[in-house]
């Protein structure tokens, strides 16, 4: 009979448990070979690993919307920054310029650090990508910001020099001291307003929340912005005209409201002929949206500039806007301040029709303790065209039924009331 001297229990036992251990161990360095794995693709860093010859070992998705790899093929310009690392195995960086591709991809700049990695079984580098695209738009956007301050803040400047050294030369004829003094008190309103709309803008760019936030009825918005204008309009011979009133209310700053909305007819009124009507009107959709409208029958807008109005001192005509005082800045605190109140705002336009512009704001809810929201009849309020799904032939309509004159009486007005021109701040 054989011997059985070389089973025992412990050895036996002490082989399975290795066993067991190993297979644990197998399988603990798969579970975390697999997380690691997936934590590199879904990594919002593009990750490329590269063998010495330039064979892309590894590489995540966003490496290849980088184009730092292209079909497993690294981008030359690393590859050359990579042989660098591999000679003087020291970690490189490198800044790429993509261009644009026909996928739609926004990423223009990318920053690639070129880290070695040094391995048992061989030497590779690995490749860390960065977008930077939003940072060098912001760069691009804050160096023609600084060129444009500069330019824009020495005209009045330059021309107020001109205009003090003109009145020196004569300062005992009165009317050439009148003349100059009030070219000199125009260019000082004009940078004044400059200033102040460098400053607002600033703020509504910044990361503070608005500063007082309360249930704003649209109404008021309405009446108070169109007060602000009405001499202007007057002197232009233009008639501002209104659509019917509603007890709708959104949650919001009055004061930077009726800045918006104001900054967007007298925008109408300086970019509309003399006699044009201009008409302001509101209508909640949804019942959760309100869409306030200014619609002019200017000059128009043309499709190459629509994107562009509400850049900051971007013009759609440079002469037209400085002789009405504007700044430049006007459509520009527009944007920031419905953005701030979670609005968006919407342009339709046509060379020689005219314009529309849309603010759409949340309707304050009700059951927030808020004054009740009662949307307006939409059969009741007068229509301007969608200006999603215009009609290439149509015309925007201003509202001339039930329309509210808030022209100022002449027994409201001050004696002095129609000898400052009232300031325009828009494009």
């Amino acid at each position: 009979m054989a011997s059985l001297s070389w089973w025992h229990p412990k050895r036996y036992l002490g082989t399975h448990e290795n066993r067991r251990a190993e297979e644990d161990d197998d399988a603990q360095a798969r579970t975390v070979g697999y997380i690691l794995n997936l934590v590199i693709q879904s990594s919002p860093t593009g990750v490329a690993v590269i063998g010495r010859g330039g064979d892309v070992v590894l590489s995540n998705a966003r490496a290849h919307d980088m184009s730092i790899v292209h079909d497993r093929t690294l981008n030359p310009e690393v590859r050359a920054v990579a042989e660098g690392v591999f000679a003087e195995k020291e970690s490189q960086s490198i800044d790429l310029t993509l261009r644009r591709r026909s996928t739609g991809s926004r990423i223009t700049n990318v920053r690639a650090v070129v880290t070695p990695l040094s391995l048992p079984d061989g030497d590779f580098v690995a490749v860390y990508a960065t977008d930077e695209s939003e940072n060098a738009r912001m760069e691009s956007a804050r160096r023609d910001f600084v060129a444009n301050v500069s330019h824009e803040l020495k005209t009045p400047v330059g021309g107020m020099s001109l205009l003090a050294e003109a009145l020196l030369e004569d300062p005992e004829d009165p009317g050439v001291v009148r003349y100059f003094g009030e070219k000199l008190l125009k260019e000082s309103h004009r940078m004044g307003g400059m200033i102040s709309d460098l400053i607002s803008l600033s703020k509504l760019q910044g990361a503070e929340a608005l500063p007082e936030m309360a249930p704003v009825r649209v109404d008021d918005i309405i009446d108070e912005a169109m007060l602000r204008n009405q001499v202007a309009a007057d002197n232009q011979n233009i008639e501002l005209t209104r659509g019917e009133t509603s007890d709708t209310y959104v949650m919001g700053d009055r004061s930077l409201l009726v800045t918006a909305l104001s900054n967007l007819v007298t925008n109408a009124i300086n970019y509309s002929a003399e006699g044009q009507p201009v008409s302001v009107t509101q209508k909640v959709v949804r019942d959760s949206v309100v869409l306030i409208r200014v619609t002019d029958r200017g000059i128009g807008i043309a499709p190459e500039n629509q994107k562009r109005v509400f850049e900051r001192f971007f013009r759609v005509d440079k002469a037209r806007s400085r002789s009405t005082g504007g700044t430049g800045l006007g459509l520009a605190i527009v944007k920031h301040v419905v953005a701030n109140h979670g609005g968006n705002i919407k342009l339709w336009s046509r060379l020689g029709t005219g314009s529309t512009f849309t603010i759409e704001l949340p309707v304050y809810a009700a059951n927030m303790s808020a004054p009740p929201v009662v949307p307006p009849a939409l059969a009741d309020i007068p229509e301007v065209s969608d200006i999603s799904g215009v009609k290439a032939d149509a015309k925007p309509e201003v509202n001339t039924d039930n329309k509210t004159d808030l022209r100022l009486t002449s027994e409201s007005r001050k004696p002095d009331s129609l000898s400052k021109p009232a300031r325009k701040d828009t494009q």
